[in-house]
C-alpha cells in the first residue's frame, strides 16, 4: 500500500518536472529565435542606416549641384534658353533629370556626335585632320600592361593596340603633335620622354631622363623642339635631331612636380631663336625662356599664393590661359590671398576651388577674371580652352558634382552649356579643329565622347 503511494507520487512529481521542463524548453526556443530576430533586425537597421547615409550624401551633393546651377543662370540674361529639347536631349544625374542648357544664338553649341567605349583609359588626344583618336590605357586583364591604342573615328571605329615596354611605366602626358599628325609625344613614370611614329606604331626616339616625367609638349614654333616637366621639378628641352643628351636642362624654384609643360607662341619682344614655356606645379605657373641669357623661370606673381595650382589650359590662337587650384590644407607659414575653404568630409568628392584667367600680352600677363568652382581634392584635372574666331572663348572642364562637362565663357566664366554627365569622374578634356568643325572630346572611366560643332 506504501509503496503504491510512493510510486504515485513519483510518477506525479515526474509528470510535474517533465511540464516545468517543457514550458522552460519552449521558454528557451523562443527567447533563442527572438535573440535571432533581434540580430536580424539590428542587421537590417545597419542596412537602412548606411542606405539612408548615401541618400543623404547624394541629396547633398544635388543640393550643391542645384544651387550652382540657380547661380549660373541668375547671372544669364533673359534671353538664354535653360534647355535643349534636340539631339542632345536629356541627361540623368543621379535619379534626378536635367537637360543641358546653351547660350541662344550661340554658333559653338556643341552635340554630342558619339561614344566610344575604352577600358582603363586615362589620357587621350585626337587628330581630327587624320580621323584618329590616341589612348593611353592599362589593361588590367594583361598583367597591367601600359598601351596606347590608336582608334578611328570613321565607324565602326577600328582600334590596334599599341604595346609599350614594361620599362615605360603608367604615362603621365600624351600630345600628337600640332605640325605633324604622323608623330606622338607622350611622357612616362618610367623616366622617358618618347617619340611614337603613327604610321608604324614604334617608339621611333626615346629619351633617359633623370626624373619621372609628369608633362610634356611640342614646340609651337619648331617641329624639332619637345619638351619634359619632371617630378623634381626640373624642365628639359630636346631637340630630336639629336637623339643623345637634351639642349638644356634647368631647375625649377621648387622640387614639386611640374604637373603641366606648355610651348608658347613666340613673343615678338624676344630675341630671334628664344623659346618660351610655361608650366604649372603646385606654387603657380612659371616661364621659362630657353636660348637666351636668362638662366631661371620666374613666377607669374599673378598665379601664385591662390591655393594649390592643380591645372593650366592654354589657347596658343589667342593667348588665353586658364590656371585652376584648390585650397591648401597646410599653410607651413605661406600667406594665402584667398580665405581657405573647407573640403567636402568625404575624400575624393571635390572641393571649391577657384578658376583664373590671364591673357598674355607680350611679355605681360593681364588677370581678366576668377570665379569660384568645385574642383578635384586629389586629382590633377585637365581642361582646355576653346578659340571662337570673333567670339568669346570657352572653357571647358569637368565638373565634380555632376561628373559632367561644363563650357564657361572667358572671361566672366558665365556657364553658357552643360554636356551630358557620365557614371564617373572626367579624367581628360581635349579640343580641337578643323576648318569647318571643331572637335571636343571627354575622357571619363571607360568612355569617350565626343561633341561638335560648326566653325563659321
Amino acid at each position: 500500500m506504501l509503496g503504491n503511494c510512493l510510486c504515485r507520487g513519483l510518477l506525479l512529481l515526474m509528470k510535474n518536472h517533465r511540464r516545468e521542463f517543457d514550458f522552460l524548453k519552449k521558454n528557451v526556443l523562443s527567447l533563442g529565435k527572438k535573440d535571432v530576430d533581434l540580430c536580424k533586425k539590428e542587421s537590417e537597421w545597419k542596412r537602412r542606416e548606411a542606405a539612408l547615409q548615401l541618400e543623404v550624401q547624394k541629396f547633398k551633393e544635388r543640393t550643391i549641384y542645384l544651387e550652382h546651377l540657380l547661380g549660373d543662370l541668375q547671372s544669364r540674361p533673359s534671353g538664354l534658353a535653360t534647355a535643349d529639347r534636340g539631339s542632345q536631349g536629356q541627361h540623368e544625374f543621379g535619379n534626378s533629370i536635367y537637360t543641358d542648357f546653351y547660350r541662344q544664338g550661340s554658333s559653338s553649341y556643341f552635340k554630342l556626335q558619339g561614344e566610344l567605349q575604352v577600358d582603363g583609359a586615362r589620357l587621350f588626344d585626337v587628330d581630327a585632320s587624320g580621323k584618329i583618336l590616341l589612348l593611353a590605357r592599362r589593361v588590367p586583364m594583361m598583367g597591367g600592361s601600359h598601351v596606347l591604342t590608336k582608334m578611328s573615328l570613321i565607324p565602326p571605329h577600328e582600334s590596334e593596340d599599341i604595346f609599350l615596354s614594361p620599362g615605360i611605366k603608367i604615362i603621365k602626358d600624351l600630345h600628337i603633335s600640332p605640325t605633324n599628325g604622323r608623330l606622338a609625344l607622350f611622357a612616362s613614370l618610367g623616366k622617358k620622354l618618347s617619340v611614337l611614329s603613327m604610321e608604324s606604331n614604334n617608339v621611333i626616339l626615346s629619351y633617359d631622363l633623370p626624373a619621372a616625367a609628369w608633362s610634356c609638349s611640342w614646340d609651337l614654333n619648331c617641329s624639332h623642339y619637345v619638351y619634359a616637366g619632371l617630378q623634381n621639378g626640373s624642365l628639359m628641352v630636346f631637340d630630336m635631331r639629336m637623339t643623345g643628351s637634351p639642349v638644356e636642362s634647368r631647375l625649377g624654384h621648387t622640387n614639386n612636380p611640374i604637373h603641366t609643360v606648355q610651348s608658347l607662341q613666340h613673343i615678338s619682344t624676344l630675341p630671334s631663336g628664344v623659346k618660351t614655356v610655361v608650366s604649372a606645379s603646385s606654387i603657380g605657373m612659371c616661364q621659362w625662356n630657353f636660348g637666351g641669357e636668362e638662366e631661371r623661370p620666374f613666377l607669374i606673381p599673378e598665379t601664385t599664393n591662390q591655393g594649390v595650382c592643380i591645372s593650366l589650359a592654354y589657347c596658343a590662337s589667342s593667348d588665353d590661359i586658364v590656371v585652376s587650384y584648390r585650397p591648401r590644407v597646410e599653410m607651413s607659414n605661406e600667406v594665402v590671398s584667398q580665405p581657405l575653404l573647407t573640403p567636402s568630409p568625404a575624400t575624393g568628392q571635390g572641393v571649391l576651388g577657384s578658376h583664373l584667367h590671364l591673357k598674355r600680352v607680350g611679355s605681360n600677363y593681364e588677370r581678366l577674371g576668377v570665379a569660384c568652382s568645385t574642383v578635384s581634392d586629389i586629382r590633377l584635372p585637365k581642361s582646355s580652352i576653346i578659340y571662337r574666331q570673333n567670339q568669346k572663348p570657352l572653357f571647358a572642364t569637368g565638373d565634380e558634382v555632376s561628373c559632367g562637362l561644363i563650357l564657361r565663357e572667358l572671361p566672366s566664366f558665365t556657364v553658357t552649356q552643360r554636356l551630358r554627365s557620365h557614371q564617373h569622374f572626367i579624367h581628360d578634356v581635349k579640343y580641337t579643329s578643323t576648318h569647318s568643325q571643331g572637335l571636343l572630346g571627354c575622357l571619363s572611366e571607360d568612355t569617350v565622347q565626343l561633341f561638335s560643332t560648326k566653325l563659321s
